[in-house]
């Protein structure tokens, strides 16, 4: 057995205060967190310019030895400024300037050797590098045809990291003492053409030629690929190794009723994916589903269809909505869609009907009561709710199917806190109106199966969706509320979002303290918009504020609603229902109606300060409008000007309506940190190479491997070495604490 391996400590190879000073910079405790914290860059000693080769206004990367380095006070602005004079091997000299001089003065003095990067500038007729980055070397850096740059802290600089990493290198992967058998099988190396495991952590960090490092990547993204998909592929066999209740359909149930009654034909998607609900239903271990669909695609008549199979089959459903006024909102819908069927014992409903009760948190003493008893009593075949439905209060007489509205809002521990309710477990139907690239399909949700809904129902009406460049244009912000009107004129209602409430208990006060927040009479090209120097933007609109303006300005005279996530739930309920019944000709609203809200009369919506929300929500936003016959309208507002990275984003929202397509843009934008964290419950992130947008190819064909692999040995006990590359990737932790829950 090999003194070390990849989880022993650091502190015998690198000693206590190199030891304590990784743990505490980078989290880095073991022998494997060290080698697998990467270079971020790698420098070519080769490319390397030559101060004599400076060009003003280039990027530049250079080697020389610090001649001199003077600290004096800077005379415009407070602060101290450290000037230095550097000098390469050819005798050229060069001028750098570092702002906050004191707290680089110890790193940077004569006689130190560094690499330094940065644009090339001109002053006093003399060349200069302004603030550049730069890295002190040592001999063995010298000796070296790749310098490693590292992700490095304030506290912690990259050559301290590299020559940690080099110790570790040479004392145990060089002298074999440390135990570096390999966690991937030989056949798939062989198969994919990968390097060994020892061989790759040397190439990745000490590498001697450009086509060292890319093997050596390609090989570790394997790892961290497999690692992901190997647990993905132990949650779903620990998942279906449950029993659940079969419901196959039954011939003149409640669904057979339903579907006598349907007012449309289903489309050819809704139909396939039906038949994939149907027949994981019928089986006697839990199906595991998630629809994704565009927004309007027409997925609750699916979940619907799917809950009524259940109902058929004596058992009971819940529906988990993320909010209270979608969940009041499913409530009111289901009713509608069964009508006679959703009224069982009352007078007027069928004889197979059942009953759709709402079991939210804030529901008074008596109606929760009632709520609770026709969950446990079974009276309720459809309980539809919020996280209230998680609580151990809440029993069910037979629960046997879960849908989970917007997976997006509800975290893995949520959505096992119903999966483990009884001794059977039962089906899980995840549905979400944001659609998911393939890789982000294959990790963050690879313990669902997928069903895709592409196709919208017929009579959906298509949406124009517009760009108001205020910025540009301010004219054009009357324009906005004149196009209101007309669609008001017209028999239609409007939305209006903003990204914040406001002040609930001054709004008036604060909206006449702020200036800057002039809904009305923005005439100001550049109001709202970064300055040249910097300067923060104004806070954002909202409800509160902008609400009163309009009631008194440019909307005078509509009727005039506000729905966000501060009102009581009474409120938020009587706001809503008095715009779905046409009460209200405009409601001016946060996100709380980004998902779900289905008003067919509404054809408009204005997004003020789109720029703040993300592509998806405005994606989702978007979708409340043009649900009808009418066709739809969505304007949205920023003051950002043109050629930035809000504007683009913009842009690319107004120049498609395909959510499938904006889904992956949305990936580029984002950082892949945040997605990939979902497959982790909040720990240390062991993800560091793997990229969805880079990466696709290897992530299918890993996650083939790891169901092949848990398949045959599913707790990977013939496997020890890829039990260790879990636990390295997502973690003990998170895997210990799924498989105790199924």
């Amino acid at each position: 057995m090999s003194e070390f391996d990849m989880f022993s400590p650091l502190l015998p190879i690198v000693g206590k205060k190199t030891a304590d000073l990784l743990a505490a910079q980078l989290e880095a405790h073991t022998v494997g967190d060290l080698l697998r914290h990467y270079p971020r860059r790698y420098v070519d000693r080769g490319k390397l310019t030559d101060i004599s080769g400076l060009v003003v206004g280039e990027q530049a990367t250079l080697i020389a030895v610090v001649q001199k380095a003077t600290l004096r006070e800077m005379r415009a602005r407070r602060g101290k400024l450290l000037a230095v004079e550097l000098r390469d091997e050819k005798g050229s000299v060069l001028k750098c300037t570092f702002f906050n001089g004191h707290k680089v003065g110890h790193l940077i003095y004569p006689g130190v050797r560094a690499m330094f990067s940065g644009k090339v500038s001109m002053f006093n007729r003399e060349l200069q590098l302004t603030h550049p980055q730069f890295e002190p070397l040592d001999e063995a850096d010298e000796m070296r045809p790749f310098l490693s740059v590292y992700p490095a802290t304030g506290k912690i600089t990259s050559q301290q990291i590299a020559f940690s990493v080099r110790q570790v290198l040479e004392v145990l992967v060089e002298g074999g003492r440390v135990d570096l058998s390999d966690p991937l099988p030989e056949a798939m190396r062989k198969r994919e053409g990968l390097a060994e495991l020892g061989s790759a952590l040397r190439r990745i960090h000490v590498p001697e030629t450009e086509a060292d490092y890319h093997a050596a990547r390609n090989r570790l993204v394997w790892d961290e690929a497999l690692g992901v998909q190997l647990a993905l592929a132990q949650r779903r066999h620990a998942t279906a190794a449950r029993p659940a209740a079969a419901c196959p359909p039954r011939t003149g149930g409640l669904l057979a009723a339903f579907d006598a009654r349907l007012p449309f034909t289903l489309t050819a998607g809704q139909v396939e994916v039906g038949a994939e609900i149907a027949a994981d239903l019928s089986r006697e271990h839990p199906m595991n589903r998630l629809v994704q669909g565009d927004v309007g695609a027409g997925k609750t008549i699916i979940a619907l269809r799917a809950m009524l199979q259940v109902i058929d089959g004596g058992r009971q459903a819940a529906l988990l909505a993320p909010t209270e006024v979608l969940a009041a909102q499913h409530a009111r819908s289901l009713r509608a869609m069964l009508g006679p069927l959703a009224r069982a014992g009352e007078l007027g409903g069928a004889e197979e009907a059942t009953s759709v009760t709402l079991l939210t948190g804030s529901l008074g003493t008596k109606a929760k009561r009632q709520a609770l008893l026709d969950a446990q009593s079974g009276h309720a075949g459809i309980v539809v709710g919020t996280h209230a439905l998680i609580q151990d209060t809440v029993g069910f007489a037979d629960l046997g199917l879960v849908v989970v509205d917007e997976q997006h809002r509800f975290g893995v521990e949520q959505r096992d806190a119903l999966r483990s309710r009884g001794e059977l477990a039962p089906h899980m139907l995840v549905m979400t109106a944001t659609p998911i690239p393939r890789t982000v399909a294959m990790t963050v949700y690879g313990d669902l199966q997928i069903s895709s809904l592409r196709e919208l129902p017929r009579g959906r009406s298509p949406i124009a969706t517009t760009v108001v460049p205020l910025a540009e244009k301010p004219a054009w912000f009357a324009s906005i509320w004149r196009r209101v009107r007309e669609e008001v004129a017209a028999g239609h209602q409007a939305y209006v979002v903003c990204p914040r409430v406001g002040d609930v208990d001054g709004a008036a006060k604060g909206a006449e303290q702020d200036p800057d927040i002039d809904l009305i009479d923005t005439d100001d090209p550049d109001e709202g918009a970064d300055s040249d120097d910097g300067t923060a933007r104004r806070p954002p609109m909202a409800v509160l504020e902008v609400a009163p303006k309009l009631i008194e300005g440019p909307l005078e005279g509509l009727r005039i609603g506000i729905l966000h996530g501060k009102m009581s739930p009474e409120e938020k309920d009587a706001s809503m229902r008095g715009f779905e019944l046409d009460e209200l000709d405009v409601l001016v609203a946060t996100t709380v109606i980004e998902v779900g809200v289905d008003v067919p009369n509404s054809t408009c919506i204005v997004i003020l300060d789109a720029d703040r929300f993300g592509l998806s929500q405005l994606h989702q936003l978007r979708g409340r409008v043009g649900r009808g016959s009418a066709p739809g309208v969505c304007l949205l507002v920023t003051d950002m000007p043109a050629a930035t990275a809000s504007r683009e984003r913009l842009d690319a929202v107004a120049g498609t309506t395909d959510g499938f397509e904006l889904a992956r843009l949305d990936l580029e934008l984002r950082r892949e940190g945040d997605v990939l964290g979902a497959v982790q419950s909040g720990r240390r992130s062991g993800l560091r190479l793997l990229s969805l947008l880079r990466h696709e190819e290897i992530i299918a064909k890993s996650q083939v491997y790891a169901g092949d692999i848990v398949e045959q040995d599913p707790a990977l006990e013939a496997h020890p070495g890829l039990a260790a590359l879990v636990a390295e990737t997502v973690g003990d932790e998170e895997r210990a604490a799924y498989l105790d829950k199924v």
